[in-house]
């Protein structure tokens, strides 16, 4: 199903500019956007993906990944087609990639109220956008978004985070967590990895966080392109500086896949190195991820060095935090969005 894009005005000649995500296209009559799924239909702008699912899952919230975001709760996630990056190591190629005119075969169709209504059927506690980039879903996620809401449901973004204020802003009222990947923290890894730029992602994170959604971080770290220590330095110090000390953030361990199957896997002292740099520039909740086990995907007190949450396989096992989230050994303020699972 087609749709009339939002947030988009007419130029001359029947040219559209698409004031959705930050590549702010201007698209010619016949024309797609950068996303390839946004047409210019005589002077008029239309997302061809409106009710076009692609994928839908029930997913441990923390496989967002969001820590502090009702921990052990169960979230309802559903992606489209598309894209607004190009990034080389993508791991949801084959739908971020896949061409608009070939999808019906392997995608569905499912009306915001029918996604609503398989979230609560479903017993998740929020409902998440995601596997591919939600931005570029934004008529569709944006009305999913005022029935959830409408119907008890927390509401997630799991995003590149190349989205204007405009669209956060419109969104914004109807949107709880926002999980956004900083992929790297030099201009030069966006535009050879991702086809993007690195600012727009770190206003639009300034931006999630003054209109109040919870928001954490997340760092893909792919060796020899964005894992120096003066990176890594520089990342972390702008979170603690503009997210603020409590802001999870996230380092992940990168696997070989799409277009960079010849870079090895991240290695577990450099992901270390890269917490321990984190840690060292006041951030108070760092996590290591894609390495099961790894006691750094535990949550620790930063007062008192409790474990007060010890995670499995994308689960919980322990949740020591009160009613009231506090520590429950020291009483320090834990900054937890929603109530855990308490086992």
């Amino acid at each position: 199903m087609i749709k009339e894009a939002m947030l988009y005005e007419n130029l001359d000649n029947k040219r559209v500019a698409c004031n959705l995500c930050s590549h702010r296209c201007t698209i010619a009559p016949g024309k797609r956007g950068f996303c390839m799924v946004r047409e210019n239909r005589e002077g008029r702008l239309y997302s061809l993906i409106y009710n076009t699912v692609s994928s839908e899952a029930v997913d441990p919230i923390e496989k967002k990944p969001l820590f502090h975001f009702y921990p052990g709760s169960f979230s309802y996630s559903l992606g489209t087609i598309g894209c607004n990056f190009r990034c080389k190591h993508c791991q949801n190629w084959r739908i971020a990639r896949m061409n608009v005119d070939e999808s019906r075969k392997y995608t569905m169709e499912m009306t915001p109220q029918e996604a609503v209504s398989r979230a609560i059927g479903s017993q998740a506690e929020s409902i998440s956008w995601t596997y591919n980039e939600p931005t570029i879903w934004h008529e569709y996620t944006y009305d999913s978004a005022k029935i959830a809401k409408d119907k008890g449901l927390a509401t997630v973004y799991v995003t590149n985070g190349y989205i204007t204020p405009e669209a956060l802003k419109d969104i914004s009222p109807y949107l709880d967590a926002f999980s956004v990947d900083i992929k790297g923290f030099t201009d030069k890894f966006y535009r050879d990895i991702a086809s993007a730029k690195l600012e727009p992602v770190l206003e639009a994170s300034k931006t999630a966080k003054e209109l109040g959604l919870h928001i954490e971080v997340t760092t893909l770290i792919i060796p020899t392109y964005n894992d120096s220590e003066n990176e890594l330095h520089q990342l972390s110090r702008w979170v603690h500086d503009n997210l603020g000390p409590d802001t999870p953030l996230h380092f992940s361990r990168f696997q070989p896949y799409y277009k960079m199957t010849n870079v090895e896997p991240t290695p577990l002292k450099t992901l270390e190195k890269a917490h321990e740099i984190a840690t060292q520039e006041g951030l108070r909740f760092v996590y290591i991820g894609n390495v099961p086990g790894n006691k750094y995907e535990n949550t620790f007190c930063p007062e008192c060095g409790k474990m007060l949450i010890k995670r499995g396989f994308f689960s919980i096992e322990k949740y020591d935090i009160t009613s009231d989230k506090k520590c429950s050994a020291c009483g320090a303020s834990i900054p937890i969005t929603g109530m855990g699972t308490e086992i």
